[in-house]
């Protein structure tokens, strides 16, 4: 009787278990990414010159972090190849293509990511991409909002942060005056726009709150529930930002207002996330069914 071990054959083609199949593994995404590489550049411009943008460089963490709290998922998870990752870089290219020569910028961008998600598919396997889908779902957030969508969203928005801005400083005895999204305090015109843009607080909170929704075990109703109300919690933690940016662009120096106008829109992220968590909590305090028992069944 032979003594050699029994060959496990689903382990046959994965690229963790071959080295050449690594090797040729890493080198396709070193080529996706080389191929596209003015695409990879338009969107590292993008991501760190336009604050409405600026939530994309948060993207891969939040992928990775995804990708980790389900690692459980992997454990009995043999990874192997499929041809069905070069169908998806094959749409990815063509989106790109088509994006680039008919001037439709979201696809151009939108390619190259479809196209890396197809070079994971491909030495992964499709049972991988749908036991870490929110990982590779949270994607569509590295795409730039087309300016179409951003004007629509961010134009009601200030208007009512605005609105809502004014209300509250009257409230304590601060005469201000609105028209539209421009608050006039103590002689000095400030546009919401340019004090907080609500754009960008919305963009960043939602993917925050998708952040929060796939990282807890929570079900499927308390997921759509966080998604859905995200957009309520990116106005409140904007009027959050906007009183005291408003105070500081009346009565203090604009190089004051300045500095806190930028560092207060990265502390707002750990502020929602905390106000999630703490929402988390009191429903369970209270004994609302909200969780699934383990996140690896879900």
């Amino acid at each position: 009787m032979n003594g050699a071990a029994p060959r496990n054959h689903a382990e046959e083609g994965s690229v963790f278990t071959s080295r050449p199949l690594l090797l040729v593994w890493l080198s396709l995404f070193v080529a996706a990414v080389w191929c596209m590489r003015v695409t990879w550049s338009d969107l590292l411009t993008i991501a760190s010159r336009d604050e409405e943008q600026s939530h994309i460089i948060l993207v891969p963490f939040i992928a990775l972090w995804l990708a980790w709290v389900r690692r459980v998922r992997l454990r009995h998870l043999h990874p192997r190849g499929t041809l069905f990752g070069v169908m998806i870089m094959l749409m990815g290219w063509a989106a790109s293509y088509i994006g680039y020569y008919h001037a439709i910028q979201s696809a151009w961008h939108a390619g190259a990511v479809i196209v890396i998600i197809g070079v994971a598919v491909t030495g992964l396997g499709i049972n991988t991409l749908l036991r870490l889908f929110p990982a590779f779902a949270v994607s569509v957030f590295a795409v730039p909002t087309p300016g179409t969508i951003r004007h629509a969203i961010s134009g009601p928005l200030q208007t009512a942060s605005a609105a809502i801005t004014q209300v509250i400083l009257e409230s304590f005895g601060v005469p201000v005056e609105r028209s539209m999204n421009l608050l006039n305090l103590n002689g000095h015109d400030i546009a919401v726009a340019e004090a907080c843009n609500g754009m960008r607080m919305v963009l960043a909170l939602i993917l925050v709150s998708y952040a929060f929704a796939f990282s807890l075990p929570l079900r499927p109703y308390a997921r759509v529930l966080v998604l859905v109300l995200s957009p309520v919690a990116a106005i409140f933690c904007n009027i959050v930002r906007l009183l005291p940016t408003v105070l500081l662009y009346g009565y203090a120096p604009i190089r004051v207002a300045d500095a806190f106008h930028d560092i207060s829109g990265w502390l707002m992220l750990p502020v929602a996330f905390l106000l999630l968590r703490g929402i988390y909590s009191v429903l369970g305090w209270a004994q609302i069914p909200v969780t699934r028992f383990n996140l690896s069944y879900q």
